[in-house]
């Protein structure tokens, strides 16, 4: 039990940390450029991100940690860990596409693939521990619901 708080509580902090660096992308955009599009009447209000994200980031480092746990020097453990990263990173990648770089068509590019990535990691987190893959089906929802803002942002503006 020890040990799984452990990789539990690394990997959380993993996961929040790559949220908060996601923010700095954010910050600014939100300010000015953000507020100018074009948005849909689904858009949520900017108070709803930041919590949703928390919770899901903690949500997401508590399946991985349950993931880690399961011992490092097995492959599926492995492979179940490297789509993680892989799908962490594109997570990352959308805020600086969409937010960084203000450009709504290739941040859609960017969240489609994150969506087949966090499909593709809940399949491994399956194999190796499964309410560890129960646990990104919000992640996975929320995402969804992301990539169709995402796709109405870019086609109102």
């Amino acid at each position: 039990m020890k040990k799984q708080i452990y990789y539990i509580s690394i990997a959380v902090a993993i996961c929040l940390v790559i949220g908060f660096l996601s923010g700095f992308a954010t910050k600014a955009s939100v300010l000015d450029w953000y507020p100018a599009l074009n948005k849909p009447s689904f858009n949520p209000p900017n108070a709803v991100f930041a919590p949703v994200w928390s919770v899901l980031y903690v949500m997401m480092g508590i399946s991985a940690g349950l993931v880690w746990a399961k011992g490092f020097h097995h492959i599926w453990v492995k492979t179940a860990l490297y789509h993680f990263i892989f799908q962490l990173l594109f997570n990352a990648l959308w805020s600086i596409v969409f937010f960084g770089l203000k450009q709504p068509f290739w941040a859609l590019v960017v969240i489609l693939t994150l969506l087949i990535l966090i499909i593709l990691t809940i399949r491994w987190f399956k194999v190796v521990h499964t309410t560890a893959a129960y646990l990104l089906i919000p992640y996975f929802l929320w995402v969804c619901f992301a990539t169709a803002l995402n796709y109405k942002i870019w086609e109102l503006n």
